[in-house]
């Protein structure tokens, strides 16, 4: 495995997944061996022309292959939704703190998501999945500003929803003809009844106004501040803490994160800037 951070390696994209109107997975296959915690990230490099911080949507179990799950939201991003099958790329990495699951056995794990941040969460949903026996339960809180806008959509309407030991619910912010779901904010299937608190740790990851308000209500359900896990991904650049872009209070996300206990960051005020 390369130990040089600075140095991608070479990889190819084999596969690309439409999962939206705008978001598409990349299955990248490296050259060399690449392991990754889940909820860290890695820095995908288009040769010749830039990179970006994502984090994979896959299991780090898997170790033949990557899936990137990216919106195109900007220079990077569009250039890489033009890409095709055979594209070559670079991979750094990975970096960061993930979720440290170790910690969450023998509990409930508490899971809301909503948009593009269905991607991190993704790759811990099957970490947990892979161990699912040494969990209470998994339950998971997910929504979408429309049904089309959902991604993963072959799984997360089908085998998500019958695995043992699992409770998902989905909700739009505007349904369609085709949607007889919850139609609502993702807090509005929030209940405090979900999980046993007391023994629970959460994970919010989605757009930052979705995570606050959703942040608000966990703490209102009486979560306490280091039983919140927030992916504070927005601002990396360049992943090893060298450029400042990303820098939370005394943190940098690129190596302090991106996973923070809501405890660590609380009395940043910037945090959902």
């Amino acid at each position: 495995m390369n130990q040089n951070f600075y140095q991608p390696i070479n990889g190819q994209i084999v596969d690309i997944i439409d999962e939206s109107p705008t978001i598409k997975s990349f299955v990248v296959v490296p050259e060399e061996e690449f392991k990754f915690e889940t909820g860290q990230f890695v820095e995908l490099t288009l040769p010749g022309v830039g990179e970006a911080p994502f984090t994979p949507s896959s299991s780090p179990a898997d170790s033949e292959k990557m899936e990137i799950t990216i919106m195109n939201a900007g220079r990077i991003t569009a250039l890489l939704h033009q890409c095709d099958k055979g594209q070559k790329v670079g991979i750094r990495g990975p970096f960061g703190n993930g979720y440290p699951i170790d910690d969450f056995v023998g509990k409930e794990i508490y899971i809301v998501g909503g948009g593009v941040g269905l991607a991190p969460i993704r790759s811990l949903f099957l970490t947990l999945i892979d161990r699912i026996k040494e969990f209470k339960s998994v339950v998971c809180r997910f929504g979408a500003r429309t049904p089309d806008d959902f991604i993963y959509k072959n799984t997360l309407f089908g085998s998500w929803q019958s695995i043992a030991g699992v409770d998902m619910k989905l909700t739009v912010d505007e349904a369609n003809n085709d949607w007889d779901g919850n139609v609502g904010v993702v807090t509005t299937i929030l209940a405090q009844d979900d999980v046993d608190v007391a023994n629970s740790a959460a994970v919010v990851c989605g757009p930052p106004i979705m995570m606050k308000y959703a942040l608000l209500k966990l703490l209102e359900f009486g979560f306490s501040d280091e039983n919140i896990y927030l992916s504070m991904e927005k601002n990396m650049s360049c992943g090893i803490g060298k450029c400042g872009h990303c820098m939370l209070g005394k943190y940098y996300v690129c190596k302090d994160g991106p996973v923070f206990t809501y405890g660590q960051i609380k009395k940043y005020p910037e945090i959902w800037d």
